[in-house]
């Protein structure tokens, strides 16, 4: 049982494949090791271009030479007796299922599409700052769905007020969309540490399901 884990670590993401190597969804790294400890799941560890895979025994041995000889090169779960680099990539041993789920219409998902840039001036805001604008307004029978939701800055929601973009005279930076596929994915994949997920996914045309 994994005791005393640092925090930080505790809040990357795992990438899940399932057993023929396709991409399901994106996990913490609890549920990643509750798997990989109940012997359902490997680690797929990508080295130099390769990729390797792992059960938890050999992984466990593994992360002791890792943090012998490349500690600042990996990020670390601490427990009793041993320490466990963070794997990256878990593979499912008895799933072969691929589940397909609309990408779900929420703020963060809506955020992550805009990547947090205000839609009428472009510039990129905290989300703290930035509300969620009708583009079409509510008034005037707009809808709350992707295709007329967007990012918005405090300046440029005020200026638009309850106007369509043209009665302001607005002009939106990108029409707005369903995303083809989960946008957190891509908001992971601008990090060094989830390059190895971008051979899974840069091809995919299903939906990867963040739980």
């Amino acid at each position: 049982m994994i005791e005393n884990p640092a925090q930080s670590a505790l809040g990357y993401r795992v990438l899940v494949l399932n057993k023929h190597y396709l991409a399901l969804r994106v996990v913490g790294v609890r549920r990643a090791f509750s798997l990989l400890l109940r012997d359902q799941a490997e680690v797929i560890s990508w080295e130099k271009g390769v990729y390797s895979n792992y059960d938890f025994q050999s992984w466990r041995e593994l992360s002791e030479l890792r943090r012998t000889f490349e500690a600042h090169e990996h990020d670390w779960i601490s427990t009793v007796n041993f320490d466990l680099a963070v794997p990256r990539i878990i593979r499912l041993l008895f799933y072969d299922r691929l589940p397909r789920r609309p990408v779900k219409f929420n703020r963060r998902n809506i955020f992550a599409r805009d990547r947090s840039r205000c839609q009428y001036c472009g510039k990129k805001f905290p989300t703290s700052e930035l509300s969620l604008d009708h583009v079409i307004p509510r008034s005037m029978g707009g809808e709350s769905n992707w295709e007329n939701i967007v990012c918005s800055c405090a300046r440029c929601n005020v200026k638009k007020g309850g106007r369509t973009p043209k009665q302001a005279h607005m002009t939106l930076i990108t029409k707005p969309a369903r995303p083809k596929r989960n946008p957190v994915i891509h908001v992971h994949l601008s990090h060094d540490r989830y390059r190895s997920w971008k051979q899974f996914l840069e091809n995919a045309y299903w939906s990867v399901e963040l739980t």
